[in-house]
């Protein structure tokens, strides 16, 4: 072309492209070392002013037995019962005088305790950690004060029937591993648990291979190595990884009727895959596509899905939620769901027909919408600190490490409307559901009736 052809770009249009076109995203990097004992230090820098640390062992029910089942989350209560250098009351003094907040969760197959704090008052919030988990006293009289407190916790639990659902589900599931336990324990255990069996948990578990000392927020990482160090240099070294077991999926069907309930509770899953898992991601895109609906309150955070807008228009559907539980080795995935008894069949052919255009018909526009609205999800749930220091935490412990944004965003951008096919074709359509159900279920389906309607 002629230089006198060539179009001209005036300067405030050029200036108005340059501000529109991509510019470099920034993501602060996890940054993850490794103490000569196997105890693990991972932090991320977000300039914040305040800061969230916290200890992630992996150690949960899943590592208990029949006997000790429970013990783990017996321990979390006594944590904040108070050491040999701070009382209970100089305890809760010392953290609110700080104005930080202190707590600990069990799981599975983890248990965290964690600070959030200002960054000031970091190597304060390490000391108080360190010293809840290797120096709580496990005075007797305490323990039996505890008990209790569990029990209640225990009766709240059972009203909870999500929480009924998914702890028979699990049963059921994986019936003979201790993946099949629940986290509270029987009460034959809450009742007998006593220091002994509280300290040789502590000894067998928290060892240095199978913790993690996790930041995110205002922290410098040399700073929270120098700590780990200084606080965590006298665990025992060690993993005891020898002591996993394995969990094997087995199908399932468990029905329990309650006299005067209006509504079934349930959920019907196939089996779905470990964190590591190839197709995890795919699993995620097609949950995504799956959705939630709740009449109470509409669709959810995303746009209605299919199966939402089909059992919107049902009467007797209360709500479902659609979920991709992921375990070390295995998984489950599938629905949760509250239905009118007499509506069951009627939700149950959504539900199939759904897996089934999963697996044969959904088309390539529907599934870019899905995997852009799981990466916005993903990502708008690491918003502060704590979300941010629990993602390094589980990250880690899950994969071995810390997943990078570009990474993920590449990765689910990689997935394609066949891989989506191939997948919940093998996992929904060939894969063998298991059910659990609760209340009204007078109406509900056989594994086999629905199994036939995948066929």
């Amino acid at each position: 072309m002629h230089r006198y052809l060539r179009p001209r770009i005036i300067k405030p249009v050029r200036r108005a492209l340059a501000q529109l076109a991509p510019k470099p995203c920034y993501f602060p990097q996890t940054v993850v070392s490794t103490l000569p004992s196997g105890f693990r230090v991972a932090t991320e820098n977000t300039d914040f002013p305040t800061a969230t640390i916290g200890v992630w062992i992996d150690a949960g029910s899943r590592y208990e037995n029949d006997l000790n089942n429970g013990t783990a989350h017996f321990l979390e209560h006594m944590a904040f019962k108070g050491t040999p250098s701070r009382t209970r009351n100089s305890l809760e003094l010392e953290v609110e005088n700080m104005g930080a907040h202190l707590n600990a969760y069990t799981s599975r197959e983890q248990t965290v305790y964690y600070a959030k704090c200002f960054s000031e008052h970091l190597e304060d919030s390490v000391n108080i950690l360190a010293d809840i988990l290797l120096n709580s006293k496990l005075d007797k009289r305490d323990i039996e004060a505890e008990r209790g407190v569990i029990l209640r916790e225990m009766e709240e639990v059972e009203q909870n029937l999500q929480e009924v659902v998914f702890d028979h589900l699990h049963t059921g599931t994986f019936q003979g591993n201790p993946l099949s336990m629940t986290i509270l324990g029987p009460v034959k255990n809450i009742n007998t648990i006593n220091q002994a069996d509280l300290k040789n948990y502590i000894n067998t578990h928290y060892r240095s291979g199978r913790m993690l000392l996790a930041a995110a927020g205002g922290v410098n990482h040399d700073e929270v190595v120098r700590l780990a160090e200084k606080y965590f240099g006298g665990l025992q070294h060690g993993d005891a990884s020898a002591e996993f077991v394995p969990a094997v999926y087995t199908p399932c069907e468990i029905n329990m009727p309650i006299d005067g309930m209006d509504f079934c509770y349930g959920a019907l899953v196939t089996e779905g895959v470990s964190w590591t898992h190839e197709d995890n991601l795919t699993l995620m895109v097609a949950n995504t596509l799956m959705g939630e609906y709740d009449r109470t309150r509409g669709f959810g955070v995303n746009a209605p899905s299919r199966l939402a807008l089909k059992v919107g228009r049902q009467r007797g559907v209360q709500s479902f939620q659609a979920f991709n539980t992921c375990y070390k080795e295995t998984g489950l995935v599938g629905i949760y769901f509250v239905v009118e008894g007499n509506s069951a069949v009627q939700f149950i052919d959504a539900v199939t027909e759904e897996w089934k255009w999963l697996a044969e018909n959904v088309d390539a526009a529907t599934v870019e919408r899905a995997k852009r609205s799981l990466l916005t999800n993903l990502l708008l749930m690491l918003d502060g600190s704590t979300p941010i220091c629990e993602d390094i935490g589980r990250q880690i412990l899950c994969y071995g490490r810390r997943i990078p944004v570009p990474e993920l965003e590449y990765r689910i951008n990689a997935i394609s409307v066949n891989r989506i096919r191939d997948v919940c074709r093998r996992i929904f359509v060939e894969g063998r559901v298991s059910t659990t159900v609760v209340g009204d279920t007078a109406m509900w389906p056989t594994n086999e009736q629905i199994q036939a309607k995948l066929r």
